[in-house]
């Protein structure tokens, strides 16, 4: 375990050890400015003594590893978890919008003609990745003096990961080729049967069925079924949507990674100009030949160049959630065409959300709360702490942040 230090102008220098630490606190020649990672600030001057510590980042677009590591110790090695709430939370608002202009509402003139998007413009759901990989990158140069960035940029070839056997005009010739939409294909593929009943209610109404929400799920092909209308309309009503599963694994994070990798790259460039990549084959030889563990810490460890360094005995969790919830109602309607509102104080008895809070000796986070002073505590990974803990058992040490640490 290292303690992260800054000098009198806030720039990184080489960690040092607890001990060192607490002999800076108790001589009061340095003060903590962070608890996780755990940083100090030397109040005086210092020499300035740095080594040449490189940092590898694996990408990617569900979780990140980082490691900072010099030529024989891993200083700082950790996972981060990114959102994967954005594409559903901007269904919703669609949705919104869309039953909105429906309903008897004051006039507002269209302005989407009015509009103009960047020329690096991309889906919010990717924009949002490749920010929180820059903003990572940030986030270690703050605590070390970085020389050397590595980064792992992968490009996936999804038709191949379809049909492994593909190869020259095939790549023309999907398999949608002839069919106007792909609900006349997903007709055509299933025999114009219900996959449920197998044609026995005698329903001629045929309906796409998504296995997945389409708000998640997408309007693929492996994500559709057929079922004739009386069907669609049972499954709906008894919930029995589980029962069916999608035909393959779906592509979207191969496609995201597809397009983030250079802006990964790109991005990082412009402020950190030493920064070079490396590809995902390699860092898999290096892990296989020194005979490391799958994890994407470790893969990390491998891209930074120092694969043999000592690993740390301590590791942190990083996870990506959301700033503010600005949605004004609630997205279910209440008995009688009622809107509840989806209001909540932002603070409730002095903590609010994403606070890390210490309860009986545990750190962990609120990730829930109700007006009466009660809050559901838990882990990073998801493990409960508490569902309903009074607010009197709490101390506050951190507020909340867009960007969640723990050390495990």
């Amino acid at each position: 375990m290292f303690v992260y230090v800054l000098n009198h102008y806030g720039e990184p220098l080489m960690p040092c050890s607890p001990r060192k630490a607490r002999i800076l606190l108790k001589e009061k020649k340095a003060k903590v400015v962070k608890q996780t990672p755990f940083t100090l600030q030397l109040i005086y001057g210092s020499s300035g003594y740095k080594q040449p510590v490189s940092l590898g980042v694996d990408a990617g677009t569900k979780h990140v590893g980082l490691s900072a590591t010099t030529e024989k110790q891993t200083l700082l090695e950790g996972e981060v978890q990114l959102r994967a709430d954005i594409q559903e939370l901007l269904a919703t608002r669609r949705h919104f919008r869309q039953s909105r202009r429906s309903r008897t509402t004051r006039y507002r003139k269209c302005r989407i003609l009015n509009r103009k998007r960047k020329e690096k413009w991309h889906f919010p759901s990717v924009q949002n990745k490749v920010e929180a990989h820059i903003k990572l990158v940030k986030l270690v140069h703050l605590l070390l003096p970085i020389t050397k960035i590595t980064v792992e940029v992968a490009q996936f070839d999804t038709q191949l990961l379809k049909n492994p056997s593909i190869q020259g005009e095939d790549y023309q010739q999907g398999e949608q080729m002839g069919f106007w939409n792909t609900r006349e294909y997903v007709f055509y593929r299933d025999g114009h049967t219900c996959q449920w009943c197998k044609g026995k209610k005698r329903d001629k109404i045929l309906n796409v069925h998504h296995v997945e929400s389409r708000k998640t799920g997408g309007d693929s092909p492996d994500n559709l079924l057929t079922l004739c209308e009386s069907c669609h309309h049972e499954l709906h009503q008894k919930g029995l949507e589980h029962l069916f599963k999608r035909k393959s694994k779906p592509l979207r994070d191969a496609s995201q990674m597809t397009v983030m990798r250079w802006f990964i790259y790109n991005g990082i460039k412009e402020t950190y100009p030493n920064v070079q990549f490396t590809y995902g084959y390699m860092t898999k030889h290096i892990r296989i030949t020194h005979g490391l563990a799958k994890e994407h810490s470790v893969d990390a460890r491998c891209i930074s160049g120092n694969p043999l360094a000592n690993p740390t005995d301590k590791m942190y969790q990083w996870k990506a959630v959301r700033k503010n919830n600005r949605q004004l109602h609630k997205a279910t309607i209440a008995k009688g065409g009622t809107r509840k509102n989806n209001k909540a104080p932002r603070y409730v008895k002095g903590f609010q959300l994403f606070d890390k809070v210490r309860y009986n000796g545990v750190i962990c986070f609120i990730f829930g709360r109700r007006s009466s002073g009660y809050f559901d505590l838990r882990h990073l990974d998801g493990s409960k702490v508490h569902a309903s803990a009074n607010c009197k058992q709490l101390q506050r040490i951190e507020g909340s942040e867009t960007l969640l640490c723990e050390r495990r």
